[in-house]
C-alpha cells in the first residue's frame, strides 16, 4: 500500500464516512492539533521516572481515541468517557501530594523535560480551544473538551514534578 493517495493535493481530505472537507476545516484543525499534542508528548523522555512515562503512553492512546472520535461526523463506539477523565484526575491527585504547594504563577520551563511538558500543556490548551470552536459550530465532541481541560492540568503538574525531582527551582514572573 502506498502512503500517498494524491486525494489531498487539492486541499481537501476525507472524514470517516466519506465526507470531503477542506484541510483547514475546524474538525480537521481540531484533530490535527491533537496529533501535534501527541507528537509533542512523544518527544518527552522521562524513562527514569517510569511511573510518569507509563502515564504519558496511556495519554497518547487516549489522544488517538479523541482523534478517532473527532474524525467521524456521526457518534461511534470509540470515545472518551468519564473513566478516562477520572484516571487523569487520579494522576493529578497522586502527584500533587509529592509537590510543594503553588502560591504564585510560574514561568514555563525548567529542566529540558519539564519544559517539554509545559510545551505539551500549551498545545493541549490550543487543542481545547479548537474543540470549543468545533462544538460551537454544532459538532458533537462528547467529553473531549473536559478531558483536554483536565489533561492540560496534568501536564502542568507533571512539568512541576519533573522539575522538582530534577531539583530545578520554579521561577515566578516579574511584573
Amino acid at each position: 500500500m502506498k502512503i500517498y493517495t494524491k486525494r489531498g493535493d487539492s486541499g481537501q481530505t476525507d472524514l470517516v464516512g466519506g465526507e470531503r472537507v477542506t484541510k483547514d476545516h475546524t474538525r480537521v484543525e481540531s484533530y490535527g492539533t491533537i496529533d501535534e499534542l501527541n507528537s509533542a508528548i512523544g518527544l518527552i523522555s522521562i524513562e527514569k521516572y517510569e511511573d510518569m512515562a507509563q502515564y504519558l503512553v496511556e495519554i497518547q492512546n487516549h489522544l488517538h481515541i479523541i482523534q478517532a472520535q473527532l474524525s467521524r461526523v456521526e457518534e461511534g463506539e470509540i470515545k472518551i468517557t468519564s473513566k478516562h477523565i477520572e484516571l487523569i484526575e487520579n494522576w493529578i491527585d497522586e502527584y500533587e501530594k509529592e509537590l510543594e504547594p503553588l502560591h504564585a504563577f510560574i514561568l514555563p520551563g525548567g529542566s529540558k523535560e519539564g519544559a517539554k511538558l509545559h510545551h505539551a500543556r500549551a498545545i493541549c490548551r490550543r487543542a481545547e480551544r479548537r474543540l470549543v470552536t468545533l462544538s460551537i459550530e454544532g459538532a458533537e465532541v462528547g467529553r473531549c473538551i473536559e478531558y483536554l481541560n483536565r489533561l492540560s492540568d496534568a501536564m502542568f503538574v507533571f512539568a512541576r514534578l519533573v522539575n522538582q525531582r530534577e531539583k530545578v527551582e520554579e521561577i515566578n514572573p516579574s511584573y
